[in-house]
């Protein structure tokens, strides 16, 4: 954010052209703009802000310059489960028998294949399976059939860790 000007006074036009010259917004506190510059402001489409208390100018400073900051990324962890048997089919690859440890597996989650504490992998589910259909959730306690996209060294006795990412807006301190 940068002030290109600053001042004391009421908002004059010359205020509103140098605002359209600089692709900025006018802030003004216990000021009102005169003559023409608020005609020059609106065919110019030029905002201009006034306030008459201090925290609230300051507050809607701070939300703005809040949304021009990138979001953080954020992972959560939606479940696990333990690898119990392992199936190799022909032309598909490996697929690993499973038991819901706690949480929720969900079809498209992200994966981290872990292995005596250790990631081996992270990756994408290929598919998940309950019995022989295909299913978009399994939960805690239930046995499930998943297929690690482009990837087939697994073991009995890995865990499989599903999780997304979530944006997370920064807060101004």
């Amino acid at each position: 954010m940068n002030i290109i000007h600053k001042g004391v006074g009421a908002i004059t036009e010359s205020d509103v052209l140098l605002a359209t010259a600089s692709d900025a917004i006018i802030i003004g506190f216990n000021v009102r703009p005169v003559g023409n510059a608020r005609q020059v402001a609106d065919t110019e489409e030029i905002d201009i802000r006034t306030y008459s208390i201090i925290y609230d100018a300051i507050n809607d400073l701070k939300d703005a310059m809040e949304g021009m900051l990138s979001p953080e990324l954020k992972e959560e962890i939606t479940g696990t489960a333990e690898i119990r048997e392992i199936f190799k089919v022909t032309k598909i690859g490996s697929i690993a028998g499973c038991m819901v440890m706690n949480g929720k597996i969900y079809r498209n989650s992200q994966i981290r294949l872990i292995r005596d504490g250790v990631v081996v992998h992270t990756g994408v589910l290929e598919s998940l399976k309950r019995f022989k259909d295909d299913v978009k959730e399994v939960g805690k306690g239930y046995d499930c059939g998943m297929q690690i996209k482009n990837y087939n060294d697994i073991q009995e006795g890995d865990t499989i860790e599903a999780f997304h990412e979530v944006e997370v807006k920064k807060k101004l301190k």
